[in-house]
């Protein structure tokens, strides 16, 4: 059966709207994307979702609905640039823009805006969101998600482990006869992109294909005290928040930052995320396959995916590409996975990956 499903993501990184339409081969266990496109948030907006923590009420309500607004017209965009017609759509997912996840405060809890009730209003299509709150109530971590996916396209092969460096990186272990297992290992993107858009003042929002990274000295012994940071000291499941690997961070552990010496504090940051990868999968996963399959922004940072390459030796390091999916299309196309799955009444839930008490059906519907 063939069904044509939308899925949205704004991630930690917060640079735009990423879409995917997919068709979902439920007898095949199978999911195809068949359209992908980001918009880009223009840097006013951008600096107002990453200041989202610290503002009032007031303010973040509004930024919910402007968000919401923005979503819906980036839907119209991207439906009507590749001819599809809304009656044709089945179910649309939305993740939301994170702007709080605190799993190991005394109440734990999680906050996504980008109120949905805009996209279902254009588009007269049942929405599904706020997945990550049902997964919390069970005594999850509310995250990662993606693990159910993986194991969606994964669970009649032989064991893969498929990582997601986003602004936060992440890796599941799924396959045939495997529980699956995922948790965050810690920084993606985020620390690499905090750095350089601070020294910029903005102006350069990404260290494009790992370019400064690869002009600077690791400094090993930052690594390790890095290393020690409470977060990479916790067993799974855990869960990251970018608010955990902020410019603070940073500025906690190197002085004198500036354009002269940027290049070497890139040149650690960006082994700082490779190496968490590397402890995580190591000390973890007791059976590490042969393969690891990467998605997210992360792919195109040639120094990170060296950095892999070398650490996790003789392991193989492909991208979701060889997979004939783009690598910034496989968030939202999970999102259009666990909407068509709730929609139908059918559970979603990566549990195991969590550390939820048992599996539900996530995300609420608004028709």
């Amino acid at each position: 059966m063939k069904i044509i499903a939308l899925g949205l993501m704004s991630g930690t990184s917060a640079d735009g709207i990423s879409i995917s339409a997919v068709n979902i081969y439920t007898a095949k266990k199978a999911i195809e994307v068949l359209k992908y496109k980001t918009y880009s948030y223009d840097l006013k907006l951008r600096k107002k979702i990453l200041s989202a923590s610290k503002m009032n009420a007031f303010e973040l309500s509004g930024l919910n609905f402007e968000l919401g607004y923005l979503w819906a017209k980036c839907v119209r965009k991207f439906c009507k640039s590749i001819d599809l017609k809304y009656k044709d759509i089945a179910v649309i997912g939305s993740h939301g823009q994170t702007v709080c996840h605190s799993p190991f405060a005394n109440i734990p809890n999680t906050l996504q805006i980008g109120e949905a009730s805009f996209i279902a209003k254009e588009t007269g299509r049942p929405v599904v969101c706020d997945f990550r709150p049902m997964d919390m109530a069970l005594g999850g971590q509310g995250a990662p998600l993606i693990p159910f996916l993986d194991e969606f396209m994964f669970a009649g092969a032989g064991p893969k482990l498929l990582l997601n460096i986003g602004g936060i990186a992440n890796f599941s272990l799924v396959g045939k006869g495997v529980k699956t297992f995922a948790f965050d290992t810690g920084p993606g993107n985020c620390l690499m992109d905090s750095l350089v858009q601070n020294v910029t003042k903005g102006e350069i929002q990404f260290d494009k294909n790992g370019a400064l990274a690869q002009k600077g000295e690791i400094d090993y012994r930052k690594i390790e005290k890095m290393l020690k940071e409470s977060f990479f000291m916790m067993r799974p499941p855990k869960s990251a928040d970018r608010n955990d690997f902020s410019f603070q961070f940073i500025k906690k552990h190197f002085r004198n930052i500036n354009s002269k010496n940027m290049p070497d504090i890139m040149a650690t940051l960006n082994y700082l995320t490779a190496k968490s990868i590397e402890i995580s999968i190591k000390h973890y996963v007791r059976l590490i396959p042969s393969e690891m399959i990467v998605s997210g922004g992360g792919v195109f940072n040639l120094e990170l995916m060296k950095n892999l390459k070398d650490l996790l030796k003789p392991m193989k390091i492909s991208s979701i590409e060889d997979y004939s999916m783009h690598p910034l299309s496989k968030e939202p196309a999970c999102f259009a996975l666990l909407a068509w799955r709730a929609l139908n009444g059918e559970k979603n839930h990566p549990y195991s990956a969590t550390g939820a008490e048992g599996k539900k059906i996530l995300g609420k519907i608004i028709r």
